[in-house]
């Protein structure tokens, strides 16, 4: 029991970044049918924004004489989100806005982008890879925070992990990125739901001229909508540099999984992405478990492998995906 404790968490994590990663690209699709490949390059932004305030404000943000807080990390996860949001608007404004309607060139276009972020990613913070560290309140567990820093015996007691039972230990940093989705699931909720931009949205998404003679100014939501799924990107790529190092082509890893869920899921439905991002992480984990257990060779793919097909048999009997827009 322990063991699938521990593989339904591990599924639980993956799905969490999935979903953080996939939804810029879910409402981006949805909304203006741009197959942006620059999405990966994004969550590097977000993770190097992480990076420089590691660099420069982890001894002044949010520090006492006897407790650092960790508000450098705090405070990158917001600035990345407006980095990234701001590059987003940028390239939207000034190169996606000319190709609306042809599909394979926005492929390109965005591909393209993607490459150049890369070089200048090189360039200024060079090819190998860099780490970057944890807040104390991660590394040592958030009893740290009222921990006396002075007690060695205490500090020394403190474990990175909850442990809910004897043998299942969930990591901190993990805990942390999951609150993390889902605070930024609710206010996306929010945003849809509750605000005038995010009924502009909607209303754009099912009925474009309609929304436009109805005085909706259908650039401007599209250059919003494009400039928040990159900041979402740019979150996903801060709380990535908790599980792993750095570098130019971090995002590339995650984006195939990314387009899986926002396919799956149906092209931007917010139910639908959090549904098809839970399908696929448990999958996923559980899968490789029960290819490790038969002696595979590469489990890690081979469950990827199996993943993808099941996913294309699927669309061949739902294609719309999880979740359909319904229409009448």
């Amino acid at each position: 029991m322990d063991i699938w404790l521990i593989q339904a968490f591990n599924g639980a994590s993956l799905a969490s970044i999935l979903l953080l990663i996939s939804l810029g690209l879910a409402f981006a699709f949805g909304l203006m049918g741009v197959i942006n490949m620059a999405h990966g390059e994004f969550i590097m932004i977000g993770a190097y924004t992480t990076y420089v305030f590691e660099l420069q404000f982890s001894g002044i943000l949010m520090r006492t004489e006897t407790h650092d807080w960790g508000g450098w990390f705090i405070g990158s996860m917001i600035a990345a989100f407006f980095i990234a949001g701001l590059v987003g608007i940028l390239l939207e404004v000034t190169l996606l806005r000319r190709l609306y309607g042809r599909p394979l060139d926005t492929l390109l276009a965005t591909w393209g982008v993607g490459m150049i972020l890369q070089s200048v990613a090189r360039q200024v913070f060079g090819a190998q890879n860099v780490s970057v560290g944890r807040p104390m309140w991660l590394s040592k567990g958030f009893a740290w925070l009222w921990t006396d820093v002075n007690d060695a015996e205490a500090i020394s007691a403190l474990k990175p992990f909850w442990e809910i039972i004897e043998g299942v230990r969930l990591p901190y940093t993990r805990l942390f990125i999951m609150g993390v989705v889902v605070l930024v699931v609710l206010l996306l909720f929010y945003y849809l739901r509750r605000t005038s931009a995010g009924r502009r949205l909607r209303a754009t998404m099912q009925n474009r001229e309609m929304a436009a003679s109805l005085g909706v100014r259908s650039r401007s939501v599209n250059a919003i909508t494009f400039g928040v799924g990159a900041g979402l990107a740019g979150i996903a790529g801060s709380v990535l540099t908790l599980i792993g190092p750095v570098g130019p082509t971090l995002g590339t890893s995650y984006i195939v999984d990314a387009f899986l869920v926002v396919v799956l899921g149906g092209v931007g439905k917010l139910r639908g992405a959090i549904l098809a991002a839970l399908i696929i992480g448990m999958f996923n984990i559980v899968m490789a478990k029960f290819l490790i257990d038969l002696d595979v060779e590469a489990a890690a793919t081979v469950a990827k492998v199996l993943v993808l097909l099941l996913v294309v048999a699927f669309l061949q009997w739902k294609p719309q995906g999880l979740v359909q827009v319904q229409t009448r």
